[in-house]
């Protein structure tokens, strides 16, 4: 079982790694307004966030060798039984859910720095 955590954990991070990497490009795009940048920082957080606790609530129903974490698993961690996959199910609803809140808790963040920053007297940007 801890196998299969820590593949996952590797795997499901690495993906969130990339989106965050995204994401921060986006902001860097919006740099020239600070409220802006951090505004779409948040929601696009926000939208990862949902896609990792919708990805938690579907992983009862994945079938575990559609999985990528599966195809790491060397054959004696890979589960058999059905019990080991609802082990493997199990673990990863948890991962992903654990990334989905940490993720919720960083949109949450730039979005109270978005608003410090309005209520030092920046505004968000208005195209004409």
């Amino acid at each position: 079982m801890e196998k299969i955590r820590e593949v996952a954990v590797f795997c499901i991070g690495r993906a969130v790694m990339f989106g965050s990497l995204a994401i921060t490009c986006v902001m860097v795009g919006f740099s020239f307004n600070p409220v802006s940048a951090f505004r779409a920082g948040a929601m696009l957080t926000l939208l990862m966030a949902a896609i990792l606790i919708w990805k938690a609530y579907a992983a009862a129903r994945q079938n575990p060798k559609s999985t990528e974490v599966w195809m790491y698993l060397d054959d004696k961690a890979r589960p058999a039984s059905e019990h080991s996959r609802f082990v493997f199910a199990t673990v990863m609803r948890d991962v992903y859910a654990r990334f989905g809140q940490a993720s919720l808790a960083v949109a949450c963040l730039f979005f109270a720095i978005s608003m410090i920053f309005v209520m030092f007297g920046f505004e968000a940007y208005q195209p004409e």
